[in-house]
C-alpha cells in the first residue's frame, strides 16, 4: 500500500520526538505541515525562510535519517515557505544558505535538497603513511570556540584544563583529558574549542574531532573493505584526536580493541587525546578495564549544570552574538526557570525569538512568561540540584544566595540540610557534587545532613510535614 504524505510525516515525527528536546520539538516541528508526496519527494510547509534556514542548520541529519527510513535511499525533501498566508513566496526572492556550499533563490518554487550525506564525511579518511602528507577536515565548527564558552563555577576546572591542553597539546599531564557530564552541558563545545585553539596556534598539527558512532561506522566500513590497516594508520597519524561520546563504545569489543591500539600509539608518541562521556571513567559500564585504566592516566574533569549567574552570562553572550537587544528582566526570567542545561537554555531563547518573529510581537517579560511557563509546565521537569535549591529556598521564603551562604543560623543550616537530603535522593549526583553545589560543603557534610534529616523525620511531626510538602512541590 502506498503511503501518503501525512502518514510519512507522522512516522517521521514519532522518531524525531524521541531524539530532540521537547522545547525544540514544539517550536520547530509541530508548526510544520506535510504538503504532498510524489516520487519519493516529501514536501513540507514551513512558516518562514528563517524557519527553513534553522531546520537546515540544526536538524537536517535527523530529517535525512527519518525520511530515508520511510522512503528509502532516494528520498528527497522539499520546502514550501509560507509568507503572509501565501503558500509560495510571490512577493520577492529570498536567498537561503544550504549546507552544500551553494545558494538557491526561493522564488516561486520550493527548495529541493537531495538527502545524501557525502559532504559530511571526513575527506580522504584512509591513506598510506609516507605516500603523501595527510590532509584531513578537522570537523570543527568555528562558533564552538573558547571565546564563546562561558566560564563559571560549573565548568572552571574542565575549561582551564582544556585551555592548557590547547596551548601545549601532548605536553601536559592532562593526557588524555577526559571531559564528562550530562547531555547539554557543553562537552561538545569544549572539546571542539580545544581543537579550534590548537589549529590557530599550531596550524601544521593534524586535528580531528569525531563522534564515537562515526568512528564505529568508519571501522565497520574498513573491515568490510579489507582496509583495517589503513584505518589504523590514518588515526595513528593524528596529532590531536578528539572522540566525543566515548561511552558509545560500550559492548563493542572489536571497536574497543582497535581504539586500544590507536590510543597506545598516540599516547606513546606524545600526541594529545581528548575524550568526552556522560559519566566519569569509574562509572562507565561495558568498556574493557584496560581502556578504563588508560582513561584515568590524565585528568577527568566534570561539567555541572550552570548556576544562575552562569546561566545569565550564557544568555547575555548568546543575545550579544546574535545582535539582539533583550531586557535584563527577560534574561533573568529565562535563567530562573530553565535550569536543566545549556542546550535547553539556548533552546528556550531561540523559541522565544521564534515566537516573536513569527507572531510579530515585541519580546517583553509578559511574552517570556507566557512561553517559558507553558514550556516548563508542559515538559517533564528534570529534577536537578539547582532546581531543588530553588524549591527549598522558596518554601522557606529565603533567597537562594542565603541558603548557599556560610552562615550557621539554625534555620539556614536546616534548609541547607533538607536541600542536600533531596539532592541525594532525587538526583544521580555524587555526595561531593551535591556538597559543592549546596553551600560549598564536602561529602561528609552531606552524609551528616541526610542522617540529621532522617532523624528529625522520625521524631518531629512538624518537620516531617515540611519534607512531605517540599517533596510534592519538587514532583509537580
Amino acid at each position: 500500500m502506498n503511503k501518503n504524505h501525512n502518514e510519512v510525516w507522522n512516522n517521521c515525527l514519532k522518531i524525531i520526538k524521541d531524539n530532540v528536546p521537547s522545547i525544540s520539538f514544539k517550536t520547530w516541528f509541530e508548526p510544520i505541515v506535510p504538503f504532498k508526496l510524489e516520487n519519493d519527494i516529501l514536501t513540507i510547509q514551513v512558516p518562514s525562510p528563517f524557519f527553513y534556514e534553522y531546520l537546515e542548520e540544526q536538524y537536517i541529519d535527523i530529517l535525512r535519517k527519518t525520511l530515508r527510513k520511510e522512503l528509502g535511499t532516494n528520498a528527497k525533501l522539499e520546502y514550501n515557505v509560507v509568507m503572509d498566508n501565501n503558500v509560495f513566496t510571490n512577493s520577492k526572492p529570498y536567498t537561503v544558505k544550504l549546507p552544500a556550499k551553494n545558494k538557491i533563490d526561493l522564488n516561486n518554487k520550493p527548495v529541493s535538497l537531495p538527502l545524501n550525506d557525502s559532504d559530511n564525511k571526513i575527506k580522504n579518511p584512509f591513506i598510506i603513511p609516507g605516500i603523501q602528507k595527510l590532509h584531513v577536515n578537522p570537523q570543527l565548527k568555528e562558533n564552538y570556540s573558547f571565546s564563546n564558552f562561558v566560564e563559571g563555577e560549573c565548568n572552571r576546572l574542565a575549561r582551564s584544563a582544556g585551555y592548557a591542553v590547547a596551548n601545549n597539546p601532548g605536553g601536559t599531564a592532562f593526557n588524555p583529558l577526559f571531559i564528562y557530564g550530562a547531555s547539554g552541558l557543553g562537552k561538545t563545545h569544549l572539546s571542539q574549542a580545544i581543537g579550534i585553539e590548537v589549529k590557530e596556534k599550531y596550524p601544521d598539527k593534524i586535528v580531528l574531532y569525531v563522534q564515537a558512532s562515526k568512528f564505529q561506522t568508519q571501522f565497520a566500513e574498513a573491515t568490510r573493505n579489507n582496509n583495517r590497516n589503513d584505518f589504523i594508520h590514518f588515526y595513528q597519524m593524528i596529532d590531536v584526536l578528539i572522540i566525543d561520546d566515548i561511552h558509545e563504545f560500550a559492548g563493542k569489543d572489536k571497536t574497543q580493541d582497535i581504539f586500544f591500539q590507536i590510543f597506545n600509539h598516540l599516547h606513546q608518541s606524545g600526541k594529545q587525546l581528548v575524550l568526552s562521556s556522560d559519566k566519569p571513567p569509574v562509572e562507565l559500564r561495558g568498556l574493557e578495564e584496560r581502556l578504563l585504566t588508560r582513561f584515568k592516566w590524565g585528568l577527568s574533569a566534570d561539567l555541572l549544570p550552570p548556576e544562575f549567574e552562569t546561566r545569565v552570562a550564557i544568555l547575555k553572550q548568546k543575545v550579544y552574538n546574535d545582535g539582539i537587544v533583550l531586557d535584563e528582566e527577560v534574561i533573568e526570567y529565562i535563567a530562573t526557570h530553565v535550569t536543566s542545561g545549556i542546550r535547553e537554555l539556548e533552546g528556550a531563547l531561540i523559541s522565544l525569538l521564534a515566537q516573536s518573529t513569527l507572531n510579530k510581537k515585541e519580546i517583553t517579560i509578559e511574552l517570556a512568561k507566557q512561553m517559558i511557563d507553558k514550556l516548563v509546565k508542559s515538559s517533564s521537569h528534570e529534577i536537578t540540584i539547582d532546581y531543588i535549591i530553588k524549591v527549598v529556598s522558596s518554601y522557606f521564603n529565603m533567597p537562594v544566595e542565603l541558603l548557599n551562604s556560610k552562615t550557621r543560623k539554625r534555620e539556614i543550616v536546616q534548609a541547607r540540610q533538607i536541600a542536600m537530603y533531596f539532592a541525594k535522593g532525587m538526583t544521580k549526583s555524587s555526595l561531593a557534587t551535591i556538597g559543592s553545589q549546596v553551600g560549598g560543603k564536602d561529602h561528609a557534610t552531606v552524609l551528616h545532613a541526610c542522617k540529621t534529616v532522617n532523624n528529625l523525620m522520625d521524631t518531629d511531626k512538624r518537620f516531617r510535614s515540611y519534607i512531605s510538602e517540599i517533596e510534592k512541590k519538587l514532583k509537580l
